[in-house]
């Protein structure tokens, strides 16, 4: 069935949302032949993911989907069969009201953020009557596990993934003005926010025994780095060392050049949803930065999906493995950087093995847009 989709998106912080709202658009239409309408209240940001956009179009087309400006007042447009409210963004009131008015409502999703905490599954899918008008929206929660929503992937993404490292992945490290790798040396992409753990971990990678190469696109971690290195500036392009450490300055870049770093290198640290999930697919190692929230509520976050990623490695690699993701985020209790970082270089080989299977797990929970096509479907007979 070929359904017509409105997908919302309010562009608050850090490219997340719009991150995630744009890779769902692109899937269902590439992926499940859906027809789909992108509301976006700042294509400014979303240029910064994708340059296609442009900031100034109200209305364009880019890989099939329809991308629209939402603006208040909001145009006056009819509503599509199915409505996606992305992380809970709050739908226009005068299209609520369109909503209702029609003869069959829309299903009307609340598209929730990703977690592997154990009660997004007895959560997924609950429905939720407006207070006021006749229409039932429909929490739909992305997980890891069967019983809920499944993971962002396209059903190619291993193929490109194996034909890159197969072809280019030569070439895409030279165009970076990346040497060829010498023997131990580890190739590093730094996607973080603020984190006071990163003085330690560079003191490590500068003073350990293995060259390490750090690739460092654009955010929010760049000031940080240039104090790190006496404030010498890390704009896309320059180049600072220190020991055996070098850090190189890269581009804020678009979705697909950014899979391909993470394909490219050894060791990925991601921050935010997006850029986690697409680590996980790129069956490479990588440390986790979540989202920091009050109260250090993210820290269970982390945990839950610490606990499912370890499971199958052996007690030295998953206490390896742990000791660097919560030094990294600011556990309390959890080991200095540099501490975790000597226990994640004498445990490389098996927490490598154990990234290139982990994607073979993750299939288990299924495709989010897939399910996302089902569950609205069966909603629409």
């Amino acid at each position: 069935m070929r359904t017509h989709w409105d997908i919302f998106c309010n562009v608050i912080d850090n490219y997340g949302d719009i991150g995630v709202a744009w890779r769902l658009a692109r899937q269902l239409v590439a992926g499940c032949g859906q027809r789909v309408r992108l509301w976006v209240d700042d294509l400014a940001a979303f240029n910064r993911i994708w340059p296609a956009v442009d900031p100034r179009a109200a209305a364009q087309t880019l890989e099939g989907v329809d991308i629209r400006v939402w603006r208040v007042p909001f145009a006056h447009v009819e509503p599509a069969q199915v409505v996606v409210e992305a992380f809970g963004c709050a739908l226009p009131e005068d299209y609520l009201a369109a909503m209702a008015r029609r003869a069959s409502p829309p299903v009307w999703i609340n598209l929730e953020y990703l977690s592997a905490e154990s009660w997004v599954a007895d959560h997924h899918g609950l429905p939720s009557p407006h207070p006021r008008l006749p229409l039932t929206r429909y929490f739909f929660f992305p997980g890891y596990t069967t019983g809920t929503g499944g993971l962002a992937v396209e059903p190619d993404l291993a193929t490109r993934r194996d034909a890159f490292l197969r072809d280019d992945a030569e070439r895409f490290c030279a165009d970076l003005g990346l040497a060829p790798a010498q023997p131990g040396e580890w190739r590093i992409s730094l996607f973080a926010y603020e984190n006071e753990a990163l003085p330690g971990l560079l003191d490590a990678w500068a003073g350990g025994a293995d060259r390490v190469v750090c690739l460092v696109p654009e955010g929010r971690i760049v000031p940080q780095l240039e104090r790190g290195f006496g404030g010498r500036p890390l704009t896309p392009g320059d180049v600072s060392e220190r020991g055996r450490l070098q850090v190189r300055g890269l581009p804020f870049t678009d979705q697909d050049a950014y899979d391909r770093l993470l394909w490219a290198c050894d060791l990925n640290f991601v921050r935010g949803e997006d850029s986690c999930v697409r680590a996980q697919w790129a069956a490479r190692p990588l440390v986790w930065q979540a989202y920091p929230q009050a109260e250090a509520a993210h820290h269970a976050k982390l945990e839950a999906l610490l606990a499912r990623y370890v499971a199958a490695l052996d007690p030295v690699s998953a206490r390896a493995v742990a000791g660097m993701w919560r030094a990294w985020n600011g556990v309390p209790g959890a080991p200095a950087a540099g501490d975790a970082w000597g226990a994640w270089q004498a445990q490389r080989q098996a927490i490598e093995a154990h990234a290139h299977a982990w994607p073979g797990r993750l299939a288990d929970a299924g495709r989010l847009a897939e399910k996302l096509v089902e569950f609205a479907e069966n909603r629409l007979k």
